[in-house]
Order: structure tokens, then C-alpha cells, then sequence
């Protein structure tokens, strides 16, 4: 009887994996194929601008004082009246966030009263060095669209490019 239940249970387990042969693969041909992510995912963070290409980060430090996991850092300094990089009294002129402490909880974008900081779809951080994934400023802003060349974002080292090393392939 003992033996009888063995290969019974040898069978159904052949049977379950004889199945999955027949059955569409779910694997993703990643990178070539990315699948495709819910609609209110939260991926990497971006600093915005506006359109006439100043800065949107007004260094107010909400979003520091609303991340839980305690990984934005933000400065503000005094805008130069003659050459102001954001539309406010002050810019942030250090912001970083250390990505590997982040949650990802949107806390920060819902705290930003200028719509500074986003959570973008992308999600494919990839380094080897814990400083890879201390981003700044500089990797976080978007690329301005009054030094956008005919070769694209890329040619002004903005958002597509990113700094050489840094967690965003491609």
C-alpha cells in the first residue's frame, strides 16, 4: 500500500510539471522586453523643471521632514536675483537621496507643494558600489529644455543618460 501511495504521489507530481510544458511562457525577455508595471508603481525619483527651464525645487525641505525612511537630504541657498535657478526666493542647491534606504512610499511627492519631486516608472537601479546609489542633485534633475540640441536630451546630459556609473542603465 506505502508503495502504491509513492508512485501515486510521484504521478501527480509528473503530472503538474508535464502541465507547465504545455502552458505560454511568463518569463520576460528582459531588457529587450520589459513588462509592463502597474499604473501607480513608484520607481526612481526625478527633480522637475518647468518649462522655461528653472528648477521646481524651491528647497522648502518638506520632503525631508515627510520620508519616513529618513534618506532625502536637502539645502537651501538664497536665489540670485540677476540669475535665479528656481521661481522662489531660495533653490535647493544640495539635494540627495540615498536610494538603497529608500521605501519607495510617494511620501516625498505628495509632500512637495511645487510637484518637484516624482516617482517615475523605472525601476532598473543597477550598481555595485553602495555610493552608486547616493544620487544628487545633478543625477536626479531633469534634463533644462533651453539647452535640449537637435541631438536630443541625451547630447545635454539629461535624463536618459544620467552620470556615468550611476544605477539608471541606458
Amino acid at each position: 500500500m506505502a508503495a502504491l501511495e509513492r508512485v501515486w504521489a510521484l504521478g501527480r507530481g509528473l503530472g503538474t510539471t508535464f502541465g507547465y510544458l504545455f502552458k505560454p511562457r511568463t518569463t520576460v525577455d528582459y531588457p529587450e522586453k520589459e513588462r509592463p508595471v502597474a499604473e501607480r508603481f513608484r520607481g526612481l525619483h526625478i527633480l522637475d523643471r518647468h518649462d522655461d527651464g528653472l528648477e521646481k525645487c524651491v528647497g522648502c525641505e518638506l520632503c525631508q521632514a515627510a520620508c519616513p525612511a529618513h534618506c532625502i537630504t536637502v539645502e537651501a541657498a538664497e536665489n540670485a536675483p540677476d540669475a535665479p535657478t528656481s521661481p522662489g526666493e531660495r533653490y535647493a542647491w544640495r539635494y540627495e537621496i540615498d536610494l538603497l534606504r529608500c521605501i519607495f512610499c510617494g511620501f516625498c511627492e505628495e509632500a512637495c507643494p511645487t510637484g518637484a519631486i516624482q516617482l517615475t516608472p523605472r525601476h532598473d537601479l543597477i550598481g555595485f558600489r553602495r555610493s552608486e546609489f547616493e544620487v544628487d542633485k545633478r543625477w536626479l534633475t531633469v534634463p533644462d529644455p533651453r539647452r535640449a540640441t537637435a541631438a536630443g536630451p541625451a547630447a545635454s546630459g539629461g535624463a536618459g543618460e544620467r552620470a556615468p556609473g550611476g544605477p539608471i542603465a541606458g
